[in-house]
């Protein structure tokens, strides 16, 4: 495999420190520090670009908080200096990655997403009898550093690049030598890439009927239960073996017909149905805009515009008896109503 070319001279180079700082900058102009860096931004890319070609580019200073969406978890957001420096970075490694990557692998990728992954697998469910998911149990917390590297050692040749892209992955511990940080854009890219593969062995080496992969959410098809079983189990060696990962128990093997949960939808064969988180992501849209339209936080617009965001959640599926049945249950206000 030919290894790439991109070097420290091209992250450092002018034009593409200048797209990473307004990539990084955007949606984000009312951010003090987005302020600050811009009203002498010439100045902080010069010093940014002297850094990365020298070496000495700081790295791990992160804004540290908690979300629940729906379960607990912990984010480590970049600074904007070093979310610059990751807009430069990814540029041109980002493809790099990406030209490793199977094509019914979904996430992080231009022309791809979530719901891309979700019509894919609802193709496979109309082609096949059975399937299997799986996950990885604490996915990002259990990359480990020495793999990742060895990984991208076998993509890029030049030492200054990944001597820089070492200390970015070592920067962050969740324990010994392993662990991303969720919230910063090189580890979206870096986890993609890290199961390529495990994609790659079971295409190839398994030879499944159908495959799609979300992140670290996999799911496979074949005719019978018996070949879902079999698959799981290699798979679930490879990344105990190969990626020092663990699929999460028990194994979930299922019939198309019955459908499958995946990214957010219950998709059957024919239908594409809610799941009962994006259920309840819509409730709590909605319930947050009409709370602060009754409170005078907001106007009209505002909660139409919220209304817009409530209903993007479920658009795209079979929902719309799901929506009447919640104005039904939980009516607009007289005031909200009249709108």
């Amino acid at each position: 495999m030919k290894r790439s070319h991109v070097g420290l001279e091209d992250l450092a180079d002018w034009h593409n420190l200048s797209a990473a700082f307004q990539r990084a900058a955007l949606g984000k102009g009312r951010s003090q520090e987005v302020i600050e860096f811009k009203s002498n931004h010439l100045e902080h890319l010069a010093t940014l670009r002297r850094d990365i070609l020298d070496g000495s580019v700081a790295v791990g200073d992160m804004h540290r908080f908690h979300i629940y969406d729906p379960k607990h978890r912990i984010i480590h957001a970049p600074c904007f200096r070093e979310r610059v420096l990751h807009h430069a970075l990814m540029n041109h490694v980002g493809p790099e990655l990406d030209r490793a990557l199977v094509a019914d692998t979904y996430a992080c990728r231009v022309g791809k997403g979530a719901l891309a992954a979700v019509l894919r697998a609802q193709q496979h469910l109309r082609c096949w009898r059975w399937y299997g998911k799986a996950d990885m149990r604490n996915y990002f917390a259990s990359i480990d550093h020495t793999i990742l590297l060895e990984l991208l050692t076998r993509r890029f040749k030049n030492q200054g690049l990944l001597a820089l892209m070492g200390r970015i992955i070592h920067s962050h511990h969740s324990s010994l030598g392993k662990g991303l940080p969720i919230g910063a854009l090189t580890s979206q890219q870096f986890a993609n890439y890290y199961l390529s593969g495990l994609d790659r062995h079971l295409l190839e080496t398994c030879r499944v009927g159908g495959f799609v992969r979300y992140m670290d959410d996999l799911v496979w098809w074949g005719d019978s239960r018996e070949s879902v079983r079999i698959v799981w189990d290699s798979a679930s060696r490879y990344a105990s073996e190969c990626l020092g990962l663990e699929i999460k128990q028990p194994r979930q093997i299922g019939r198309s017909e019955q459908g499958l949960g995946f990214c957010g939808y219950r998709i059957f064969p024919g239908r594409l149905l809610l799941s009962r988180r994006r259920k309840r992501r819509y409730i709590e849209c909605r319930n947050k805009w009409e709370f602060a339209y009754r409170h005078g936080s907001i106007n009209s617009l505002d909660l139409q515009a919220g209304y817009a965001g409530a209903l993007a959640i479920t658009v795209h599926a079979d929902a719309a008896v799901w929506r009447r049945q919640q104005l039904q249950t939980s009516p607009l206000d007289e005031s909200i109503a009249a709108l």
